[in-house]
Order: structure tokens, then C-alpha cells, then sequence
């Protein structure tokens, strides 16, 4: 750990040039005397790293003194700082590889910032959302990456469920984490490579996870990306078990796959027909139900038409009456 520990610090030093000793303290998450006896053992190792004095002092090493532990160029190391995630990272309990990793690929860059890092930023949970990692987050991921066996149990039609399962990966969307892994008692799948059989947990709804000792051999062939895609248009799809029949206008035609789910709006824009005299088309929208129907045309406002079914349509029309009304000339009165 110490020997790891002061490389970290080296990579530092070497990235920005020259920091106190309570900077490196709280980078490196030791006591400022761990500090000391580190850059002590750096020197005794022959690295010229010495202490400047005074208010403005702090800890550097020798002008032009250099060291290569990345083996990357540079357009190599920018790319690498865009897959830098560090909220992700540290609630899979990745700190301290992602930490180092990071600390090398900045030393390939000479300190200075890349350009990429200036320009591009991943903000990966959705709006409004504070909801902190799943409790047993780290315990997943420590089972995905050392590729062992994970005992999990969770509730499933209101009673618990104890399964061994092959986990190969783990998903961030919007926010919720998700694990995707194999029962060891589900038949695989032979014509889906290693993941056949695979299915989806969300991670905050286990009650119990424990990585064992006995590790699985994973299948090269399994595309967890792949697998996501598929699986999320699969769910997608599952919901909307219903169709609403829908005039757009060239506005909201534009803006339904902005508005909606992508699929539903993809399969809307498949069934269109030729536009009328005024760019109108009609199309067949599927929704999960007429009350997620009547939400999401709400949103479109003046710029879709509800054909039917009559009775959504009826109440539609009584929302738009009531939005007039509020929206009426000021002398109208209002209660």
C-alpha cells in the first residue's frame, strides 16, 4: 500500500509541479506526517524531490526530472480522461484505481489540463435526482470486476428470493443502477454467447449481495452494450400495450421524439401517412394507457389533434376548454 501510495504522490508532483504538504494530504487521504516519511522514502529511492521553505513553500521535484509509467501518447491519454467518471467510479468503490489511473494519465500530459477534459462532461444522472448509491453497490461491483459468484437476495411479488447469479456487468441510467448477471440455475441461452439467460436487477431494490470466492468464467463473446440496447427496447416495447390515433402538425411531428419515449415516438412516425394541405399527418401512437396518453399530448398542446379514442379525446377537449378559459380576455372574470 506505501509503495503504491508514493507513486501516487509522485504522479502528482510530476502533474502539478509543486504542492504543500497538506494538498498532498488530502489527495492522498493520509496525515500530512504520512506526507513526510513518503517524499522521505522517495528520496532515499534516488527521485529528486525536495521541500521548499517559507509561506509559499511546499514540495516539487527537480526542473526536467520526468518519469514514464503510462506508455501512452498524448492524444491517447485525453481520450482515456473522457472515460474519467468520478461520481460513478467512487460509488462502485473504484477511488483509488481511478484516482491512480488518473494521476498516470496526467503525467502523460505534462500537468496541463487536456483539451478534452475542458470540452466534454458526462452528467449522468437525470434532473432533480439526490438519491444516493445503492447500500450494496460496492459489494456488486467488487463481485463484477474480480469476476466471482454473487450471492444476492431480493424481494420479488412480495417474497424474498436467494439467487446465485454470474454478474457481467453493471449499468447507469438516469441515475439507477442496474446489474446484469445470470442465475446459476438458469438454462443458457447457446446462441446468445456468455450472457444467455442473462437478466436484469436493480441494484437498490437488494437486500442482501456477497461476493464469494469461486470465480466464473466469463464468455468474451457477451456484449454488455449489445445487451443493454436490446434489453431496454425490449422493455420499452412491453409497455406500450395501446395505441391512441393522432393528428400532428409539422411542429409536432418535429418535436415528438423530443417529447416522448424514443420508441413510442419512432414507431408514431413509421405509420405516417402523406401530409394533408397543411403539412398535417396522422399517426398511430402507442402508449402504456390512455392516462400516460392524455399526459403526453398535454404536452404537444395545440399541435396534435386526438382522433380517437373519443372518450380521451372528450377529455382533452375539456382540458383545452379550461386553458382557454384561464387564458380568456382580462375583463372575462375569474373566480
Amino acid at each position: 500500500m506505501r509503495a503504491a501510495r508514493a507513486i501516487s504522490l509522485l504522479l502528482l508532483l510530476q502533474a502539478r509541479r509543486s504542492m504543500t504538504g497538506a494538498e498532498l494530504a488530502a489527495e492522498l487521504e493520509v496525515s500530512e506526517r504520512t506526507v513526510q516519511r513518503d517524499v522521505l522514502a522517495l528520496a532515499e529511492a534516488g527521485v529528486p524531490v525536495y521541500a521548499d521553505r517559507g509561506r509559499a513553500g511546499g514540495y516539487r521535484l527537480l526542473d526536467g526530472y520526468r518519469t514514464r509509467l503510462t506508455g501512452l501518447d498524448r492524444a491517447e491519454a485525453e481520450v482515456l480522461l473522457l472515460a474519467g467518471l468520478p461520481g460513478p467510479l467512487g460509488d462502485m468503490g473504484l477511488e483509488g484505481p481511478a484516482l491512480a489511473a488518473r494521476l498516470k494519465v496526467l503525467t502523460e500530459l505534462g500537468g496541463a489540463p487536456a483539451a478534452g477534459v475542458r470540452r466534454f462532461h458526462l452528467d449522468a444522472p437525470g434532473w432533480f435526482r439526490t438519491a444516493p448509491p445503492p447500500p450494496l453497490l460496492t459489494e456488486v461491483s467488487r463481485a463484477v470486476w474480480g469476476e466471482r459468484l454473487l450471492r444476492a437476495r431480493y424481494r420479488r411479488g412480495g417474497r424474498a428470493v436467494e439467487r446465485t447469479l454470474r454478474p457481467y456487468g453493471l449499468v447507469l441510467k438516469a441515475g439507477t443502477w442496474y446489474l446484469v448477471a445470470r442465475p446459476e440455475d438458469a438454462d443458457p441461452d447457446p446462441d446468445a454467447g456468455g450472457g444467455g439467460g442473462a437478466r436484469v436487477y436493480r441494484v437498490d431494490r437488494l437486500e442482501e449481495a456477497e461476493p464469494l470466492e469461486h470465480r466464473f468464467e466469463r464468455d468474451d463473446a457477451f456484449d454488455l452494450a449489445r445487451y443493454w440496447e436490446a434489453k431496454a427496447e425490449e422493455f420499452a416495447r412491453s409497455l406500450l400495450r395501446e395505441s391512441v390515433l393522432v393528428r400532428l402538425s409539422p411542429l409536432g411531428a418535429a418535436r415528438l421524439p423530443h417529447l416522448l419515449e424514443p420508441t413510442a415516438a419512432r414507431q408514431a412516425l413509421a405509420t405516417a401517412g402523406e401530409p394533408d394541405g397543411h403539412g398535417w399527418v396522422t399517426v398511430r401512437l402507442p402508449v402504456e394507457s390512455p392516462e400516460v396518453a392524455y399526459d403526453e399530448l398535454l404536452r404537444l398542446g395545440p399541435e396534435a389533434e386526438l382522433l380517437e379514442p373519443l372518450a380521451l379525446r372528450r377529455r382533452l377537449a375539456e382540458a383545452a376548454a379550461r386553458t382557454a378559459a384561464l387564458y380568456g380576455p382580462p375583463d372575462a372574470g375569474r373566480r
